[in-house]
């Protein structure tokens, strides 16, 4: 499984791509309302830095105004992936891009049949919201490996992202389910970077080779 940042803060992204883990990354009008400067550059910059495709969404709700927007978007740079709403106009855009050879991301997917929808329409990938359902308290896992094996199932070749991650414990799950990526915020990845047990024992090594280093020491000086 593929790991990819869910985020527009370019000091987050290059914080976590030091790691030498992402693939690609995921922005929304949302996370891009949060920083400062032209959007345009923001995201070029983010396609530098992770090396792999970048979802930028679209704020048209008609096909038409969906298929204009993802041409200029596309055009910002070759790994631009254009975020179009899980809608009938989502999927008319879905199926126009395809032609132009523009990949699609398909966003605000809460179930199976969502998720079948726009892979037929076309969309090279599409994005259940796990935390957003568990919010609302349905099983998010069901939905993931509902999707995974229907996928499979059907030889589809459209890739599965867990979206909307709350904590470790969904990347575990989209990872047990066959998900292909997981966009993860900044935030989820440094809870999955720490385990208390690794602390001590990186203090311990640390301590015992100091007492060593302190032995050795008195030694040489008697």
């Amino acid at each position: 499984m593929d790991f990819y940042i869910d985020t527009a803060n370019l000091d987050d992204i290059r914080e976590i791509a030091h790691w030498g883990i992402l693939k690609g990354a995921t922005t929304n009008p949302t996370l891009l309302s949060r920083e400062t400067g032209d959007y345009s550059k923001i995201l070029q910059e983010i396609c530098s830095l992770v090396g792999g495709p970048v979802s930028a969404e679209v704020l048209s709700e008609e096909a038409a105004g969906m298929v204009s927007e993802a041409t200029q978007l596309a055009g910002l740079h070759e790994n631009i992936v254009i975020k179009l709403p899980m809608s009938s106009e989502g999927l008319r855009a879905a199926g126009e891009l395809k032609k132009r050879d523009i990949k699609t991301n398909v966003t605000l997917v809460f179930s199976a049949n969502q998720a079948l929808l726009a892979a037929t329409a076309g969309a090279t990938y599409v994005s259940p919201f796990v935390g957003r359902l568990d919010d609302i308290g349905h099983d998010s896992s069901v939905v993931l490996s509902d999707i995974v094996e229907i996928f499979s199932v059907n030889r589809i070749s459209t890739k599965v992202i867990a979206a909307s991650i709350r904590h470790p414990l969904h990347v575990t799950q989209a990872a047990l389910l066959g998900c292909d990526i997981a966009t993860i915020p900044p935030a989820v990845f440094k809870k999955m970077l720490k385990h208390p047990l690794t602390d001590i024992g990186i203090e311990s090594f640390k301590r015992d080779w100091e007492k060593a280093q302190a032995r050795a020491q008195e030694a040489v000086q008697n």
